[in-house]
């Protein structure tokens, strides 16, 4: 008798072995269990399945009605999704810029020309701001001012000591226009980085001005923004080169000053900025990691005959590069904004995720009212 119940109960322990505790058995098993809580007990099961078959059916919704509002609704869209869209024209220079995909707007734009004596340079300026607004706000408020005080009595000088050489008068002007150029661009920095600092401030901001005489286009850039031109023949000239930490100058400036650079989404010094060069940033400065000194470049436009400019945040240069965005500004610089909101608008629907500032400058010959 013992040794049937051992034989018996050793052929269940098999049979639980071989089938019953297998994955797939369980699986099953687990599966009728819930099929047959949802159908014929719990309420509760149905309420979640309900609710998470609800929550995605919205989404899908929303999804699906932002998708036919940025098709459809043109601008309309992006007055009710963005809190902050700007626009500006006058003469020959018009800007548009949106906040875009991003939070907050922290790009910043500026405009001064003299239309009533013309052979004072006109001042173009983008600042793209990151870490908050207050440095490409203070960018905005401090340097095309100071810049055309120091142009006006560079001009007033100019005047005064005027020689009778002209082309020693023309490479004499260029060389001033950048060094004034220099010399404001770092002088704001130290500015910006005393009262941003004792307040905490970790707020940085790229620069890009551009002064442009009748003859000479002269261009500082400090950090990402990024200004092309197109010449008589509609060929894609770089106004700046972006100052990004993977490139080998910058990445050996900053491993001399003790700094690294990482992957994180993109190159990144510190793991944190991802331009090797900006104004503000203060806790990076203080390192002498990230440094304001600008590039300059200076261009003869009796040689180019330019048609136009475009200065743009680095928004714009993440969908197109130099050549997509002069060509596609050249088939449309008799729209109002000389193309500048089609190629924003365009570079949102391309997936843009970062605010969006474009400037276009038309040149003489190009528009009757330069």
């Amino acid at each position: 008798m013992i040794e049937d119940t051992m034989t018996l109960l050793s052929l269940l322990g098999r049979i639980m072995r071989y089938f019953l505790l297998r994955p797939e058995t369980l699986f099953l098993l687990c599966i009728s269990l819930a099929l047959w809580s949802y159908f014929f007990h719990t309420d509760e099961v149905k309420t979640i399945v309900k609710s998470s078959r609800d929550a995605v059916k919205m989404v899908k919704g929303k999804v699906a009605k932002m998708m036919q509002n940025e098709r459809f609704g043109g601008l309309d869209v992006l007055d009710a999704e963005f809190s902050k869209t700007w626009e500006f024209k006058s003469n020959n220079v018009a800007v548009y810029s949106i906040q875009g995909r991003r939070d907050h707007m922290e790009d910043r734009f500026e405009v001064l020309t003299d239309v009533v004596n013309k052979s004072h340079p006109s001042i173009f300026g983008v600042f793209d701001g990151h870490g908050g607004e207050a440095a490409a706000d203070f960018a905005k408020a401090h340097l095309p001012e100071a810049l055309r005080q120091q142009l006006l009595a560079f001009e007033r000088q100019k005047e005064r000591d005027k020689e009778k050489d002209k082309e020693k008068d023309d490479k004499k002007d260029s060389l001033s226009y950048s060094s004034i150029l220099e010399q404001q661009i770092l002088a704001l920095d130290k500015e910006m980085l005393d009262k941003l600092s004792a307040t905490y401030n970790e707020a940085g901001t790229t620069c890009l001005v551009a002064l442009l005489a009748d003859k000479e286009l002269t261009v500082a850039n400090v950090g990402d923004s990024r200004g092309v031109l197109c010449d008589k023949d509609g060929n894609a000239i770089p106004l700046s080169h972006d100052h990004k930490p993977y490139q080998l100058k910058e990445r050996k400036r900053i491993k001399n000053a003790g700094g690294f650079i990482s992957f994180n989404g993109s190159w990144r010094v510190q793991g944190i900025l991802a331009m090797s060069r900006s104004l503000g940033d203060y806790p990076l400065k203080n390192l002498n990691v990230v440094i304001p000194d600008p590039d300059i470049l200076s261009f003869d436009l009796n040689k180019l005959q330019p048609q136009f400019m475009i200065l743009a945040s680095d928004g714009l240069w993440d969908t197109f590069n130099n050549e997509e965005a002069v060509r596609f500004i050249r088939e449309r610089l008799d729209e109002p904004h000389f193309g500048a909101k089609s190629i924003v608008l365009q570079s949102f629907y391309r997936g843009c995720p970062d605010n969006i500032t474009v400037m276009v400058v038309k040149f003489k010959g190009k528009s009757s009212d330069q």
